[in-house]
């Protein structure tokens, strides 16, 4: 598997000057999601003004962009400035009583949305959470038909140290001595008809697990990784596409594009 891999310093820049130019007969349109569904009202919906700041800054600047955000909380969604060509649309779902039922629901939740209304409005969408922000450019190199991220913790350790799921009983389960990496289920995208296959195709294992009264260690991170062993992705990127603000910057990360920020675990996710 000869996956394209794109890092700092590598050869995106040769790619960013060639698409980023605005030719008049180029409408490529791209969708980002943004999971924002909290356990009680205000627990997550307080990162999206970072979120969408920052986002107006450098994601696909100068490209038009829809940010698709789920939320429990509609109200409480706060009104950004947003550039020519980008807009914001708000979709209310249920709040649950646990996140990591949250977390399960994410597949379900998008894979919904591209039936109902992405398919027909963009070529590319990234699906992000919402307790993050932007730092630096992230531009049309990361474009790809299915687009992974490489988790930030897991980078340097070899796959016996991956969190798969080791369980035989669970759709997710991924053996021992198996697997490329370990995939951030915080951001990935592509192609939105090979997106909606990915999550359609979780959605299923996912359901299929309930069915079984079973729940893959991750949730939805857990059933994208066994995807992805099958379905390798087109386009893998480094993590400082999906960094962790707890980690300390490495040498290897020269450029932090795109974190998690720190949180109390313990207001946000109370059943932990």
């Amino acid at each position: 598997w000869c996956w394209p891999n794109v890092t700092c310093g590598g050869p995106r820049w040769l790619v960013v000057a060639h698409l980023s130019i605005k030719y008049p007969y180029v409408d490529v349109s791209y969708i980002l999601t943004v999971t924002c569904v909290s356990l009680n009202s205000d627990r997550y919906v307080r990162f999206l003004r970072d979120f969408l700041e920052t986002a107006e800054k450098h994601f696909m600047v100068d490209f038009n962009v829809r940010y698709y955000v789920f939320t429990d909380c509609p109200d409480d969604v706060p009104s950004v400035n947003l550039s020519q060509g980008r807009h914001l649309t708000v979709i209310q779902v249920p709040a649950s009583n646990r996140w990591q039922e949250i977390s399960a629901r994410r597949m379900e939740i998008i894979q919904t949305a591209i039936e109902s209304q992405i398919s027909r409005e963009a070529d590319y969408i990234f699906c992000l959470d919402v307790d993050s922000k932007f730092h630096a450019r992230w531009g049309a190199e990361s474009l790809g038909r299915l687009v992974a991220v490489i988790h930030p913790g897991f980078y340097r350790k070899t796959r016996n140290h991956f969190t798969y799921e080791r369980r035989p009983a669970s759709t997710a389960y991924i053996p021992m001595d198996t697997g490329d990496y370990y995939y951030a289920g915080a951001a990935f995208g592509g192609f939105v008809e090979d997106v909606y296959t990915l999550t359609k195709v979780c959605r299923n294992q996912l359901e299929e697990d309930a069915r079984n009264s079973i729940e893959a260690v991750w949730q939805e991170e857990s059933h994208l990784n066994r995807y992805l062993l099958s379905n390798k992705p087109s386009k893998l990127l480094s993590p400082e596409y999906q960094w962790d603000d707890k980690k300390t910057k490495t040498k290897e990360v020269k450029v932090i594009r795109f974190s998690s920020v720190i949180k109390n675990y313990a207001e946000i996710r109370p059943n932990v």
